[in-house]
């Protein structure tokens, strides 16, 4: 009695693909068997070691024209397993529908959601203009660098000739659907604190704690400021502030000595509105407020800040955006507020889209009892099969001649 859809959902999210230890192999082969049994050409592109992208193509009637990537990454975070109600690799379904797993909303409902939207679209006969490809990458959970960041750069990803793609957006708990245009440039930054060492019982001057307190004092009250922006402004999203997290902190060898050196680790994503360089000057700023032999260095630096046009005079948004008012879904326009492997497509200068189409849906990425409804699924490939058609018959473009 259950819809085939959602029984190839479930076998999907059967496998374990969590990090540390995900199993890449069984997920290229279970999507390679359906692309196959799709009538997809399969590709395999092996970005280093252990690491592949598995490409499935449908063919467009004129393979001149620029294509349409639909991407999604095939690996999930870690689960605690106390938390769950039920066990978060079996894709158990409660009696209103609902599939709990890890990989409900991020993102393997995506993955299924585009593979059966095509499913229904040859089961019609339909074929179009513009290639299909449907790319299937690692490691996007801990930031794509031996996937999408190392596929985008090879000569496999360039022979795509991609126009448009559409990767994962988030879950809405409204009516609205939510739709990203460009996301924030994530920064890991590490402070150190070098200062003068000593016996516990004693007050030590210019002290690495002391250093360490001005510069988190600094860190957290733009943090506080940030925060009151957002809340002051019912406009605003979080995509739209900048977000600051103190992460780590290390230092100290006893409870009865003072260290000659301490560190901190920040976590900041940055819009696309802020000036990078006047930002990496304050954090600078901050730093040498807080005395000598205070120094910073960089673990993450994403400079690029493309956006994707959101105008109706665009073509590739005028066929989105025009499908969904066809659908009558309210769309809410937003910066996404983590980091997805579209900044990777959007630094190589193609256009891409983030969205998930799962509204009146609780946000779970990440959480404990993730899980998505049957039939928020299945219109989510109701959806795509709207959505695919009409991107793959944009006309040419001037630059395609």
């Amino acid at each position: 009695s259950e819809d085939p859809s959602v029984t190839l959902f479930r076998e999907y999210l059967r496998i374990d693909t969590v990090h540390p230890k995900p199993d890449y192999d069984a997920a290229v082969r279970f999507l390679e068997r359906v692309g196959t049994d799709l009538g997809l050409a399969c590709q395999k592109v092996e970005v280093c070691q252990g690491r592949v992208v598995l490409i499935l193509t449908w063919q467009g009637t004129n393979p001149r024209l620029r294509s349409i990537l639909l991407n999604s990454h095939t690996d999930v975070v870690p689960v605690f397993e106390e938390h769950w109600t039920y066990p978060p690799f079996e894709a158990v379904k409660d009696s209103q529908g609902n599939i709990y797993a890890r990989g409900a909303q991020d993102m393997k409902c995506v993955s299924i959601q585009y593979l059966e939207a095509i499913r229904r679209l040859k089961a019609e006969g339909k074929c179009f203009a513009r290639t299909i490809h449907l790319t299937f990458v690692p490691d996007e959970e801990v930031g794509g660098h031996k996937g999408m960041e190392m596929f985008v750069q090879r000569p496999e990803f360039r022979a795509l000739n991609v126009g448009f793609a559409l990767d994962e957006g988030l879950a809405s708990p409204s009516d609205t659907f939510s739709v990203f245009y460009g996301e924030k440039s994530p920064w890991w930054i590490k402070v150190k604190c070098v200062g003068s060492p000593g016996h516990g019982s004693r007050f030590i001057s210019n002290t690495a704690a002391e250093k360490m307190h001005k510069v988190i004092t600094s860190f957290l009250a733009f943090r506080e400021s940030e925060k009151q922006r957002l809340k002051s402004d019912s406009s605003l999203t979080l995509g739209d502030v900048t977000s600051l997290n103190l992460t780590m902190l290390e230092g100290g060898v006893s409870f009865n000595v003072v260290p000659s050196e301490m560190a901190a680790g920040f976590d900041i994503r940055i819009p696309p509105t802020v000036d990078l360089k006047a930002f990496e000057e304050q954090v600078a700023a901050w730093c040498r407020g807080a005395g000598d032999g205070v120094t910073f260095e960089f673990h993450q630096k994403y400079m690029h800040q493309h956006v994707t046009s959101t105008e109706e005079s665009d073509p590739w948004w005028k066929a989105f955006s025009g499908v969904c008012r066809d659908m009558k879904l309210q769309l809410k326009l937003e910066i996404f507020p983590a980091a997805t492997d579209s900044r990777y497509i959007r630094a190589v200068r193609h256009p891409a889209i983030g969205f998930s189409p799962m509204n009146r849906t609780p946000v779970l990425l990440h959480d404990h009892n993730e899980f998505l409804n049957e039939q928020v699924f299945l219109r989510g490939i109701d959806i795509y099969a709207c959505l695919l058609p009409a991107l793959a018959s944009v006309p040419p473009l001037p630059a395609e001649g």
